[in-house]
């Protein structure tokens, strides 16, 4: 396929890597961001244009300058309590946004598209291991605005051929080994880095929410995959799209569940830190154990994890955290 590539949300954690990837494997990326999320610090060596989603115009502006052969939407929000708290931001940014891209694309005959979905349209699992077949019932505002926008996917690719690709996430971790790019939220929700920033004292203490879960601990169990596999994933999308209509879905995990106790002893291995923590009352909207089974992928994609094991994970997201070159914690 053709080589110029649009990456909304390029600037932020997974879009970052994935531009890193698409830029290796010979592509010619065009990075979209709003940086409200997103650093430019992470946008080395390809276009940056600053625009929003929610931005008709600047939208049409950019499919007018560049023909591009495909499109990666990175550009969502994602934190489960703000969504509960703020529904009409989720709906506005993660619908309202996704909608106007479409629509951009659909004017500019652009007919590959790439989503990040979420492991959150699951809500409460039914099964120890979730395969995309599994009853799609969110219980939280992110998680809905997601299945919304799959749902979307699927009435485009019926109307007007729009061929999709839809990642179903479970927890993205880790960081790139160059340390040149990593996670770096503001405030950061997810519970690797936020381990990693007790340890390194740049936050006070850690909490834990919840331990009464029917879980082996007590505490949520999650499933962690490293940020540059999900990025692998979506380079083989491409050839995948290249000869199938509709759209198609694809859990993205390693199928090994670990729970907040056990992140937080692995962290204390790579580290050699004593982590403190807290146990603090279960948020809304949280599930007990969210596990993906990711044989679709791996069987059809020819998609492998590189980097299963927690530790691994962990010892990369180290060696960023420890000297971030931008966000909240970098000094910049």
């Amino acid at each position: 396929m053709g080589k110029k590539v649009l990456v909304c949300g390029g600037a932020g954690y997974i879009g970052s890597h994935m531009v890193r990837q698409l830029v290796e494997s010979g592509f010619e990326p065009i990075v979209f961001d709003n940086l409200s999320q997103g650093h430019a610090a992470a946008v080395t060596g390809v276009p940056l244009v600053r625009g929003d989603l929610l931005d008709p115009a600047a939208l049409a502006e950019l499919f007018a300058a560049h023909a591009f052969d495909a499109v990666y939407h990175f550009a969502a929000l994602i934190a489960v309590g703000e969504s509960v708290i703020a529904p009409d931001i989720y709906y506005r940014n993660n619908v309202v946004g996704a909608l106007n891209l479409l629509d951009a694309m659909r004017t500019a005959g652009v007919d590959r598209f790439v989503f990040s979905s979420t492991a959150a349209v699951y809500g409460n699992p039914e099964t120890e291991l979730i395969a995309e077949t599994h009853p799609q019932t969110p219980i939280n505002p992110y998680g809905r605005s997601k299945r919304m926008m799959e749902q979307v996917l699927e009435d485009y690719g019926r109307a007007f051929g729009i061929r999709s690709v839809i990642f179903r996430y479970f927890n993205a971790a880790g960081a790139d080994p160059s340390g040149e790019i990593g996670e770096a939220h503001d405030p950061e929700t997810h519970l690797v880095p936020n381990v990693l920033l007790a340890a390194l004292g740049a936050r006070e203490g850690l909490d834990i929410f919840g331990d009464d879960y029917d879980t082996r601990d007590g505490t949520c169990v999650r499933d962690y995959i490293h940020v540059n596999d999900i990025a692998s994933a979506h380079l083989a999308a491409l050839d995948w799209m290249e000869t199938r209509d509709g759209s198609h879905v694809f859990n993205l995990g390693n199928g090994n569940g670990f729970t907040n106790r056990e992140v937080l002893e692995a962290a204390r291995r790579v580290t050699g830190i004593d982590i403190p923590y807290r146990i603090g009352p279960r948020r809304d909207g949280d599930a007990a154990t969210l596990v993906a089974d990711s044989t679709r992928a791996k069987t059809l994609l020819g998609w492998t994890p590189k980097t299963p094991e927690i530790e691994a994970i962990i010892e990369s997201a180290w060696a960023w955290h420890r000297a971030p070159k931008y966000g909240p914690f970098s000094g910049a």
